[in-house]
Order: C-alpha cells, then sequence, then structure tokens
C-alpha cells in the first residue's frame, strides 16, 4: 500500500519502517500459534513499550512520543494491523481506549501514576463501559458509585471488556447522578481492589488473540481520587474517546480490506482453471476491480476525516459515515476475498479466513451501525 503524501510526511514514514520491522521480527513468526491459543505473550507489551509503539501520540513527559500527531499513529495502527490478527491489535492497543480519558481529565498525580507504566507495557488499561443489559446504550448504564466519605461504592458488572483479564487498570463508566447522560462518570478502577473481581474469558467468533472478560463490582471502594474528570461529566469524555475508537475501527476495516484484497489479487495470478490463471476471467478481473475501487474511495475519506479532526474540526457526523462505510466496505471486501480464494478461503491456514471473522466485529465495536446511522441523521437535523 503506498501511503498518499498528503497525509503522510517522511516522519511518518520512519514511524511504518519502525513497526514494520517489529511486527516482521516479533509478531509474524508467532501469531498463528496465538491465535489458536486465544492469546499473546504478556511480554509483547513490554517489547512493544521498550520500541516506542505505544507511546505513539502521548506525550512525552509521560512517555510517549509524536503528541498531537495523528498521522503518526495512523501509519503505526495500519503496521500493526499487517500482523493479519485484529484480536492482537485490539488487545496490545487497549490502552487507546482506556488511557486517554486519563491522561486528559485525570488528576496530576493519577495521570502521572498510571500513564508511564501502561505506556511502557509494565501495565495494562481497559476501557469498560458496556454492560450486560446495555450494549450501544450508554446513556442508560447501570454500574452505580454511590460516595461514601473518601470513597466511592462501586456495584454493577461490565461485559465484552477487551484486556479485562490481564488489565491492571479499568477506566470504568458509572452512575454517580440522576437516569441519562447526565448522571456518568468515570473511575479508574485498579486490580486487586476488594470488591472488583473478573470473570471468565470469554469465547468469540474472531479476535481470538485478544483477551475479553466480564467484570463484576461488588460493593467495590475507590478512593474519590480515582475519579476522572468532573462528576457527572463522563458522558462527554467517553464521547469524545469514541471519536478517535471510531477512527481506528475505520483503519482497522480498511486495513482489513487491503490485505484481503492482496491475498486475492495473489491468488487470482497464481491459481489456474481451464488451462489459465483465474485473473483472466472477465467477471473475477471486474469484481477486483470493484474491490479495489471500494477500498481506494474508503480510505480516502477516512483519511479525510482523520485530517480535519487533526486540524481540530468536528467531524461528528463525518467519522460516523466514514465507520460505516469501511465496515461495509470490509464486510464485501472480505465476503469476496473467501469467495475468490474457495475452499482454500475457507481453511484456518488462510489469511482471509481470519480476516472475514476478526471484520464481523468492526461494524459492532465503537457503537453499532445502527447507532452510527442514528447519530448521522440527528447531525443532519432529522
Amino acid at each position: 500500500m503506498s501511503a498518499c503524501q498528503e497525509y503522510f510526511d517522511p516522519s511518518h514514514q520512519l514511524v511504518r519502517d519502525s513497526v514494520r520491522r517489529f511486527v516482521e521480527r516479533e509478531i509474524l513468526p508467532q501469531i498463528d500459534e496465538w491465535e489458536e491459543a486465544g492469546s499473546f505473550p504478556r511480554e509483547l507489551y513490554l517489547k512493544a513499550g521498550a520500541a516506542g509503539l505505544l507511546g505513539i501520540g502521548y506525550p512525552e513527559a509521560l512517555g510517549g512520543s509524536h503528541e498531537g500527531d495523528l498521522f503518526a499513529k495512523i501509519a503505526a495502527s495500519e503496521e500493526l494491523m499487517r500482523s493479519g490478527s485484529g484480536g492482537l491489535v485490539a488487545g496490545l492497543g487497549s490502552l487507546d481506549i482506556g488511557l486517554p480519558p486519563i491522561v486528559k481529565w485525570a488528576r496530576p498525580e493519577l495521570r502521572e501514576r498510571v500513564a508511564p507504566l501502561v505506556l511502557s507495557g509494565e501495565k495494562i488499561s481497559a476501557l469498560a463501559v458496556t454492560e450486560p443489559g446495555g450494549g450501544s446504550d450508554v446513556a442508560n448504564l447501570q454500574t452505580r458509585a454511590v460516595r461514601d466519605g473518601d470513597h466511592y461504592r462501586l456495584s454493577g458488572s461490565k461485559t465484552f471488556i477487551t484486556s479485562g483479564v490481564r488489565a491492571d487498570f479499568y477506566t470504568v463508566a458509572v452512575r454517580t447522578g440522576e437516569p441519562g447522560y447526565g448522571g456518568i462518570s468515570l473511575l479508574l478502577v485498579e486490580k486487586g481492589t476488594p470488591g472488583f473481581t473478573v470473570g471468565r474469558q470469554l469465547k468469540k467468533m474472531g479476535w481470538w488473540a485478544s483477551d475479553t472478560a466480564e467484570l463484576f463490582f461488588d460493593d467495590c471502594r475507590v478512593p474519590v481520587g480515582n475519579l476522572i474528570g468532573a462528576e457527572n461529566m463522563g458522558f462527554a469524555c467517553i464521547m469524545g474517546n469514541f471519536q478517535s475508537e471510531r477512527l481506528a475501527l475505520a483503519l482497522m476495516a480498511n486495513m482489513t480490506s487491503q490485505m484481503a484484497l492482496e491475498e486475492s489479487l495473489k491468488w487470482a495470478r497464481e491459481r489456474e482453471a481451464f488451462g489459465k490463471p483465474i485473473a483472466k476471467f472477465q467477471v473475477l478481473k471486474h469484481r477486483l476491480a470493484e474491490m479495489a475501487t471500494a477500498l481506494e474511495v474508503s480510505r480516502e475519506f477516512t483519511y479525510r476525516q482523520a485530517a480535519k479532526m487533526a486540524a481540530g474540526k468536528s467531524v461528528i457526523k463525518e467519522i460516523s459515515m466514514a465507520k460505516n462505510f469501511a465496515t461495509d466496505t470490509a464486510d464485501r471486501i472480505t465476503h469476496d476475498a473467501v469467495q475468490i480464494l474457495g475452499g482454500m478461503g475457507y481453511m484456518r491456514e488462510s489469511l482471509v479466513e481470519r480476516l472475514y471473522r476478526d471484520n464481523r466485529i468492526l461494524s459492532i465495536g465503537g457503537g453499532t451501525r445502527e447507532v452510527m446511522n442514528e447519530i448521522i441523521s440527528k447531525q443532519m437535523g432529522l
């Protein structure tokens, strides 16, 4: 994939090259084994931290680099997807949804204690918003935190939490006020806090290498100092975080499409039927042309919204559009890739088989496709 010069400069290419070497050295030789095992070694966080991968986009004072350079982050994210495992990328990258609220809104003492440990890979950060009965309906979450002196007493549960089993720091959305979005806060809950237990590791259709868990809070006492941002202002923090998460999911979808297209092209050029490469058959040539066209449109639109985000512009409507378009495109391209490879596309040894499975979560995570359409229509004044 050639990087568009309008968005990426030579420093971004250096980031891309560095992450590519890391993936080739530390991930690709073991990724099939890790996928089958449903996990990857915790040591990989330390290696990624030491290589500077985890800190991209975060303040240097906290152990990061390229602060405010969104396209450095994009370059790194795209190269990590070259691992071929959305689950590994989601697990290794769970800090990018768990840590930003702490960096932006937590008290300095909390931020300076937590962020450097996460960016170095010594500790793992996770975001805990989704509840068993809530799904994408964040405004109606039920996990409650009641102020009791210098602590909050926290009760409730969360589910589908990425890095839920082995995280050390959990950015947890709780209800501290009245029903609705105006009564939500964010609290940092640390592993080992009395009353906090981690449930079973959940088995999933895709993203096998990521650990996904249920969390339970039974009168769990959390210090008031672990409040992230102002009390009852958590919903705004969550929504701000969601914009970045939706961009990340669109990028994952586009890279999923890219790899599926590449595998399809390789197969079509090498595989023969009726005495010639199947790429010579018009029906397949046209299908591949349509796959490539859809991907180019999706990628350009996603980059355009990222550029506007980097410039400080509001893209609430557009980033929802980008996520939907990118995931719809990946749905079509991964489906077509499996079809082009035929029986081999259905085999676990085939990359497109994993891409097809991993892709399915992308239109659900970070707000479902239907929720994205609600946001888009509201932004249109409907």
